[in-house]
């Protein structure tokens, strides 16, 4: 956790990237996947903005790649999907983490939203239950 201006706590929130996406206009032989792609942009994007990113095979999400999911301890959890692995994509998406890491309960407001991320939501999850619940 790290303390941002004003005191409040803020949660890291931690991007995982699904490094096995190819989009249907993915060719055999490409030396990389299309997850490969913006997983590099988004640890680029990330860098220094205190956002965790990790990659992971396979999201299972196939038909929407490429797909992230943003978690954080006590937040909702969103899966996103259908990017195209572009630099607008990836800061899109490390915008939002950021902006997740810092709401409570992880429930950013619609109008805050970046533009890049926008109709890209696949799924929510609540955040698990504390050994206190």
């Amino acid at each position: 956790m790290n303390g941002p201006p004003g005191g409040r706590t803020v949660t890291t929130t931690t991007i995982t990237v699904c490094e096995t996406c190819k989009r249907e206009d993915w060719a055999a032989g490409t030396p990389r996947t299309h997850g490969e792609e913006l997983a590099a942009l988004v640890e680029r994007a990330a860098e220094g903005t205190g956002v965790a990113v990790r990659r992971h095979a396979c999201l299972m999400g196939c038909d929407r790649a490429c797909n992230v999911s943003l978690q954080a301890p006590g937040k909702m959890c969103y899966t996103l999907g259908r990017f195209e692995p572009s630099a607008e994509a990836a800061e899109g998406i490390v915008a939002y983490a950021a902006l997740h890491a810092a709401a409570p309960g992880g429930v950013v407001p619609y109008r805050t939203w970046p533009a890049a991320i926008k109709g890209h939501f696949v799924t929510r999850h609540p955040p698990l239950p504390t050994d206190a619940e």
